[in-house]
């Protein structure tokens, strides 16, 4: 069995998610959010971090659909680029937030990025469109006018939580990839009671037809009550990963709802609605994603 971390530790990843229930802060619905909701209003990332908002001139010529990167180095060589309607030569220049750059003597402007935050009910797909006209998440976020948004990562239609929407492209890309390490929790709601040699079997890793499906965490929710119900922790990007585990053991999986995603929780979300991400919740997204896992956050 794992030991688990005291209530002093703070890290997000390496560190198991204590699933026990903290009676003051932490509702029935989500038990497991307290802990990494902490984390991420503690976190206070160095100083030289905030340069990550600095962002190299072809880069943000690209962003603003100019053109290529590669077009754009072009461009900068040949003088066409002026920043602060000073011409810039220079190859991996960094335009930081309020500089002005001009191509051609036109304002060069990138799209602002925006980043909401959902908590998906049953029955909704998550995807930007369906061809057999089936409810999806967008429908739950049309109201975010004159942008773009994409949602991040896959809950499928009969699973509810949160899950993040965004027109931030390279954010999005680097939290959908494996090496992103990225935190799930989940709460699932099972057909029968979990027997404990199920639970110290999914604790080892289950034997699926794709390969191993290993876990950071699993445990019955505290305090013990019903065994149906069991938090899991994971970084596992496989689709339907938490459903096949216990499919594979044989059980059904009831309700099975993410109550977090890389440090985000749905607390005081309500069931179908949504926000925007705080500026801290994005600083501290980019800052571990920029250095590949969240343990090093």
């Amino acid at each position: 069995m794992r030991k688990r971390i005291s209530k002093t530790q703070t890290s997000t990843s390496s560190n198991k998610t204590n699933f026990q229930k903290n009676n003051k802060f932490a509702s029935k619905s989500d038990p497991f959010a307290l802990k990494i909701e902490q984390t991420v209003n503690k976190f206070t990332p160095p100083k030289e971090t905030f340069a990550q908002d600095e962002t190299r001139l072809n880069k943000f010529i690209s962003n603003a659909g100019v053109c290529s990167r590669r077009q754009a180095d072009e461009y900068i060589k040949a003088g066409y680029v002026t920043v602060n309607d000073a011409v810039v030569l220079e190859m991996g220049y960094k335009v930081k937030p309020k500089d002005i750059v001009k191509f051609k003597k036109k304002k060069v402007q990138n799209e602002k990025k925006v980043y909401v935050l959902l908590n998906k009910p049953k029955g909704y797909l998550t995807t930007t469109s369906d061809d057999r006209e089936r409810k999806t998440v967008m429908d739950l976020v049309s109201t975010v006018k004159d942008v773009r948004l994409y949602p991040v990562g896959r809950l499928d239609r009969n699973s509810t939580g949160i899950i993040l929407l965004t027109n931030d492209g390279e954010l999005a890309q680097k939290l959908s990839h494996p090496s992103g390490e990225v935190t799930k929790v989940y709460q699932v709601e099972l057909d029968k009671k979990l027997e404990m040699k199920d639970l110290h079997a999914i604790r080892e890793g289950v034997l699926l037809e794709d390969g191993k499906a290993n876990v950071d965490q699993a445990d019955y929710t505290l305090p013990r009550g019903d065994d149906r119900v069991v938090g899991v922790e994971l970084h596992s990007g496989k689709n339907r990963i938490v459903r096949r585990i216990f499919e594979h053991l044989g059980y059904e999986v009831v309700k099975l709802d993410r109550v977090l995603y890389a440090g985000l929780t749905k607390k005081n979300l309500p069931r179908g609605k949504w926000r925007f991400l705080t500026e801290k919740e994005i600083v501290f997204l980019k800052y571990f994603i920029s250095n590949k896992k969240e343990k090093k956050a």
